[in-house]
């Protein structure tokens, strides 16, 4: 049940360490949690306000003497009442408050007055209901909401926790949590969010792992329709309908797809090949035209001179041209590739309002990877900057409309202290993209591996377990929101439980992740019930009628040859 109004919970001790900080006293351990909310009141411009803080530490600073509890067969408060002490009488707390302010209907925000209290003010537990008004900045269901869990210090779905879309999209976001502290479950609930009638909006998901196929029951489930006949779609592509066309592609992209090993000179004969191939379409007038691999190989094969073999003499690079078109060949030279004269997906296949598309990456090697991460966000920023610009035209180039990327796994494509060609260009994303409307969402499991400059420009944090000391202080660096005291509890929240900080909440809250509408796709096999199963009499049997056709009679003589050997 809801509270119906604000508790009366403490007094004002006086100022805390810190300037924004203060302290007030209490007997009740068990409301004044971490992470709770209080208030006390101040007036200001005539009005009496609510000065709200979050609680970020508390001591005992008085409890009962150590004899009353040495005994583990008799309570304290046995012996306590012997005396004529309640049992709670002798304990006393000392809690820690950071102020954040009154919350401003008009704004829609906090306004910190930095009016401190006064020793012997009464500290307020706020209710629920005033929790709910303040806290998220949008409310469940509203346009442009996000209805992400609700408060983790109160009952569950008692006070909701709800991101504004449109910060979140615009500002950029990560997820960022331990292995199965539920950072893809979470990130499902997101897109389920995104794609929901009051959203409608256009994502892509990058999936290097395959986790989001379940996505696809959003695809015609009733829970996602809209009144006005709205319903969301969802495609995949699979690995086999992933193409790169190759003139999309960079000198640097090629440079890095070919292997270690690979000697300056022949990087130098490549570069020479793309800047002539350059200047002659441009003589040509064939700035657009669609080039191949074929035509780049070309220009290499031209800059070849001197001869083969042990007459060669000192002038040839036969040897650096063949090696480097060997290389080439390796990469780009087979039908099965990813890399394609003519075709790729076009952007409106993957950007859409009211679609959520799936790339699924998994069976695609890593440098290809991040490749396909590069040339993609390439062209998505550039539709979107010529859009917004009015330089293009209704071609491929046209996209007027925002749109959502998430990279899971996101220390691939922009690892700490690596040279990764999709790294630069989702630095140029995040530090430009909000003029443009290009949104990106970073979900990994190891914040210490991804480059610091890229995470510091998430102006959005969703912060689920983390152990790892280096990934710990990677968050405490590059998340200004959450307070330290905050971030302290990251070792002891639990699966589904988060910290959210940033531009997308007034305030950080520590949440319960809601329940997801579909299904999760990256829970862990359960290896014992598995091999349990394998065991079994009915997966027993269904080998043998599967092994049947492959199980050819043969003669007596072909037996005897044989012998026991089944074929």
């Amino acid at each position: 049940m809801n509270s119906i109004t604000d508790i009366l919970t403490g007094t004002v001790k006086g100022p805390g360490i810190l300037p924004h900080e203060y302290l007030f006293i209490t007997r009740d351990n068990r409301k004044n949690r971490i992470g709770e909310f209080v208030y006390y009141e101040a007036s200001i411009d005539d009005e009496t306000r609510k000065i709200v803080g979050t609680i970020n530490d508390r001591r005992l600073v008085r409890n009962l003497p150590d004899a009353f509890l040495a005994d583990p067969g008799i309570p304290p408060s046995a012996i306590s009442s012997l005396i004529g002490l309640e049992g709670d009488a002798l304990e006393i707390y000392e809690i820690t408050v950071e102020t954040i302010g009154y919350f401003s209907r008009k704004l829609n925000d906090f306004v910190n007055p930095r009016i401190p209290p006064t020793p012997g003010d009464r500290i307020y537990l706020a209710s629920s209901e005033t929790l709910s008004e303040m806290l998220s900045p949008k409310r469940i269901g509203n346009n442009g909401s996000a209805h992400i869990g609700s408060l983790l210090t109160r009952e569950p779905d008692e006070v909701p926790v709800v991101l504004s879309v449109k910060d979140v999209v615009s500002t950029h976001l990560a997820i960022l949590a331990s292995t199965g502290s539920g950072k893809s479950y979470t990130a499902g609930v997101l897109v389920e969010e995104l794609m929901s009638p009051h959203n409608q909006a256009s994502v892509v998901i990058v999936d290097p792992h395959g986790e989001y196929h379940t996505m696809q029951s959003i695809h015609g489930d009733p829970q996602f329709a809209g009144e006005d006949g709205y319903k969301p779609e969802v495609k995949i592509f699979t690995p086999d309908k992933i193409k790169v066309r190759f003139s999309t592609l960079t000198e640097a992209d090629v440079k890095y797809l070919l292997p270690e090993g690979t000697s300056e000179k022949m990087l130098h004969f490549l570069g020479q090949a793309f800047r002539s191939m350059n200047d002659q379409l441009k003589a040509e007038g064939k700035r657009d035209y669609l080039y191949s691999y074929y035509d780049l190989r070309d220009h290499v094969q031209k800059q070849q001179f001197g001869k083969e073999g042990e007459n060669a003499g000192d002038g040839g690079n036969v040897s650096s041209i063949q090696g480097l078109l060997w290389r080439l060949d390796a990469r780009f030279d087979r039908p099965d590739g990813i890399f394609s004269a003519t075709e790729h997906i076009p952007l409106q296949d993957l950007f859409r309002p009211g679609r959520c598309t799936i790339l699924q990456l998994s069976d695609i090697e890593q440098h290809e990877q991040q490749v396909i991460v590069g040339t993609l966000l390439r062209r998505v920023n550039k539709a979107r900057v010529m859009t917004v610009r009015g330089e293009a035209d209704k071609g491929e180039n046209f996209l007027d409309y925002p749109v959502f990327t998430l990279l899971e796994e996101a220390h691939r494509f922009a690892p700490a202290g690596a040279s990764v060609v999709s790294t630069n260009v989702l630095k140029q994303i995040l530090s430009e993209g909000r003029k443009f409307g290009v949104g990106i969402g970073l979900i990994t499991q190891r914040p210490g591996k991804l480059d610091q400059d890229v995470l510091s420009q998430c102006m959005t944090q969703i912060i689920m377990r983390i152990v790892n000391p280096i990934d710990q202080q990677t968050v405490a660096q590059s998340v200004e929101g959450a307070g330290r005291a905050m971030l302290a509890e990251l070792p002891a929240l639990t699966k589904g439980q988060a910290i959210i900080s940033g531009v997308g909440i007034n305030t950080p809250v520590m949440c319960r992740i809601r329940r997801r509408l579909t299904k999760h796709g990256g829970t862990d096999l359960d290896a014992p019930s598995e091999w349990m199963k394998w065991h079994s009499v009915g997966e027993h049997d269904k080998r043998e009628q599967d092994e049947a056709p492959y199980l050819k009679p043969t003669s007596d003589k072909k037996r005897e040859k044989i012998g026991n050997i089944r074929i």
